[in-house]
């Protein structure tokens, strides 16, 4: 009778100390030194992507509404200036609906980034038409004639949305495998959910107009995204992680489609982008150490900084 209550008691023993044990070691395992380590990566991969998030909410706010975040939420702004050249767009209703909608949502992702990470002021931005008629220059290697107003129209302005959305959403596949936060890799996936829904509808959008001449160019809606594409791959300098509307049958989902409304590599996965691609891209420079596009005097946060000193 005394060795069964030992040899309970030892069972009862056992099972305990590897229950802590395990415990322990899966949350050792899901974030190593939660104050340390962990949040000083997160950190900077969390606070990069502001940058993006702040160019989205004004070009949309502006876009659907005539004024930006100085009048909608002038505490997210952190004292930041206000974007040069952004205006409202003369849409149609049912994409004036849809941008209002990119609009908050862009805001949403400024509240939630911000909750995780203090961040920073917003960056000069410019969002000029001048600004966009140099992308749309240097993607067709010529000038454009009239200089390309994204403000124009529905049409020029989803041509100037495929310029957005896109590059952030490569960024959060991207730093999502180095976080190590389980709360950070639930933020960055829930934008990256978003993020990506935001591209596919204007890339839809556009795709049911790929055919349509864009006037006064004469040039189709799928080559004015083949071009883009074609730059951003060229400025990012790690070959093909960008493709246009309409690509060569062998590129499209299995071989076998030449339709391309969502992108993705050989397998259909999303691409990835190091914020060092991004910046490259979103400077027009292709040199994440030199500043200019749509952020004249260089992005924010520690990694983008780091390459200003």
């Amino acid at each position: 009778m005394g060795n069964t209550k030992e040899r309970r008691n030892l069972l009862v023993s056992t099972v305990m100390v590897l229950f802590f044990f395990n415990t322990n070691h899966y949350q050792v395992m899901s974030c190593p030194d939660r104050t340390t380590n962990c949040t000083d990566q997160d950190k900077k991969l969390l606070e990069f992507p502001l940058n993006l998030e702040y160019l989205e909410a004004e070009f949309f706010l502006f876009g659907a509404l005539g004024f930006g975040l100085d009048k909608v939420a002038p505490n997210l702004t952190m004292g930041g200036p206000s974007p040069i050249g952004a205006q409202k767009a003369k849409l149609d209703p049912l994409t004036r609906d849809i941008v209002l909608q990119f609009a908050w949502q862009e805001v949403g992702h400024l509240r939630a980034i911000k909750k995780t990470v203090t961040g920073f002021a917003r960056p000069l931005l410019d969002l000029s038409i001048k600004s966009f008629a140099k992308v749309m220059d240097d993607a067709f290697g010529r000038k454009l004639v009239p200089p390309f107003n994204p403000y124009a129209n529905s049409y020029n302005y989803l041509i100037a949305s495929y310029l957005v959305p896109y590059v952030g959403l490569t960024g959060y596949v991207g730093a999502n495998p180095k976080l190590q936060c389980p709360d950070s890799r639930k933020l960055v996936a829930g934008l990256l959910g978003v993020e990506s829904g935001q591209d596919a509808v204007i890339r839809t959008m556009l795709y049911a107009r790929a055919t349509h001449m864009v006037h006064p160019y004469g040039i189709t809606v799928a080559a004015f995204t083949d071009r883009i594409s074609r730059l951003r791959n060229k400025l990012g300098k790690m070959g093909v992680k960008d493709e246009g509307l309409v690509v060569p049958k062998a590129m499209g989902a299995e071989g076998q489609v030449a339709g391309n409304v969502l992108v993705g590599d050989e397998l259909s996965l999303a691409f990835d982008r190091t914020p060092e691609e991004i910046l490259r891209i979103v400077y027009g420079s292709g040199n994440e150490r030199v500043p200019g596009g749509f952020y004249p005097k260089g992005a924010d946060g520690e990694i983008a900084k780091s390459y200003l000193v």
